[in-house]
C-alpha cells in the first residue's frame, strides 16, 4: 500500500494523542529538555537507532540539554504520513526512557 499524505483534520487527531508534539509549516516537530547535555546526546543516538530500524529519518539537533526534531515524508512531496506518525510514538516512548523534562 502506498503511502498518502494525510489531511489537517487527520494531523490534528493524530497530534492529539501525542502531547508535546506540533504540526509546523510541513513537518511534525518535538523539543525535548534533559537534565545533561550527555543525557541528550545519548537520546539522539537511540533516535537514530529507531530511525535506521524503521528506514525512516527525521532532522535531528542536538544541543546542550536539549533535542529538536522534525519529520516529514520526502518520497510523498514532503507531506505527513501514517510514516511520520510511526516514528513519532517510537520517538516519544524511547525519550520517557532517557528522563526528559516536561
Amino acid at each position: 500500500m502506498a503511502l498518502a499524505p494525510l489531511s489537517q483534520q487527520e494531523i490534528d487527531d493524530k497530534l492529539a494523542e501525542l502531547p508535546g508534539w506540533a504540526f509546523q509549516g510541513d513537518k511534525l516537530t518535538r523539543s525535548y529538555r534533559l537534565g545533561s547535555h550527555f543525557a541528550a546526546a545519548a537520546l539522539v543516538v537511540h533516535i537514530a537507532q529507531v530511525q535506521d530500524e524503521l528506514d525512516h529519518h527525521s532532522d535531528l539537533v542536538l544541543g546542550y540539554h536539549s533535542v529538536d526534531l522534525s519529520v516529514n515524508t520526502h518520497s510523498v512531496g514532503g507531506a505527513v504520513t501514517e510514516k511520520d506518525f510511526g516514528l513519532a510514538g517510537r520517538v516519544e516512548a524511547l525519550a520517557r526512557t532517557h528522563g526528559v523534562k516536561a
